[in-house]
């Protein structure tokens, strides 16, 4: 009877993780019940290995900064110890706070806002004792701060940025040296005549002689 049991609960596991994996692959009922979370198979994608925080800084004329997010009122906690302006991957919601702090407080004369992008790894996030116990070392939390938009207390934009992680991969492209021999390589061009068939032309070299074949010859 046991080993019945054995087997019935061996088989309704692997039934179950191929219904997951069934389900994820061609889009069947993926979200039919909460239990799903568990056998779709990617339940964890798109999690990255950095924690975002979101900060909101005012430069008055005097040349003091403020900070505007939280608000001096305290700030809303949705889940836990985070605040809700934290909840904003792309800080696109830092220059409407900033703003509404303005409007309700007595200030100087502001020049500029400033939405702040802060990330670290998440294991920073461990405590003291169990970071230093995991790694053998003390925890030295090292951020990156990335200036998401610069704005002027009327709303107006004077510089924008791209995310910090799209900033990242921008910048993993440019370092990688194939990719930008390639791209100096090999130049699109766009024809200013008439042409029998040009897609998919490109000029790989500037020189004259390859310029003398193909559809840009023609």
């Amino acid at each position: 009877m046991k080993r019945w049991l054995s087997y019935l609960w061996i088989g309704t596991y692997l039934g179950a993780l191929s219904f997951g994996c069934v389900s994820h692959a061609f889009d069947v009922l993926p979200n039919c019940h909460p239990i799903m979370y568990f056998l779709v198979w990617d339940m964890f994608c798109g999690w990255a290995g950095y924690e975002g925080r979101m900060q909101v800084i005012g430069e008055g004329e005097s040349g003091k900064f403020y900070e505007l997010a939280p608000a001096p009122w305290g700030e809303f906690h949705p889940y836990g110890y985070l605040g809700r302006q934290h909840y904003d991957p792309e800080c696109r919601q830092g220059e409407r706070l900033g703003h509404m702090c303005l409007s309700h407080t007595q200030h100087e004369p502001m020049v500029r806002m400033f939405v702040v992008e802060q990330e670290y790894p998440k294991r920073f996030n461990l405590p003291d004792a169990q970071y230093e116990a995991y790694y053998g070392k003390p925890k030295d939390n090292y951020t990156y701060c990335h200036t998401r938009f610069v704005v002027t207390p009327h709303g107006e934009i004077l510089s924008t940025q791209p995310t910090w992680f799209l900033y990242q991969y921008h910048m993993g492209l440019r370092d990688n040296p194939r990719l930008m021999s390639d791209a100096r390589r090999s130049q699109p061009f766009i024809p200013a005549g008439l042409m029998n068939d040009s897609r998919g032309a490109y000029s790989s070299t500037p020189s004259s002689a390859n310029l003398l074949n193909g559809p840009l010859a023609e």
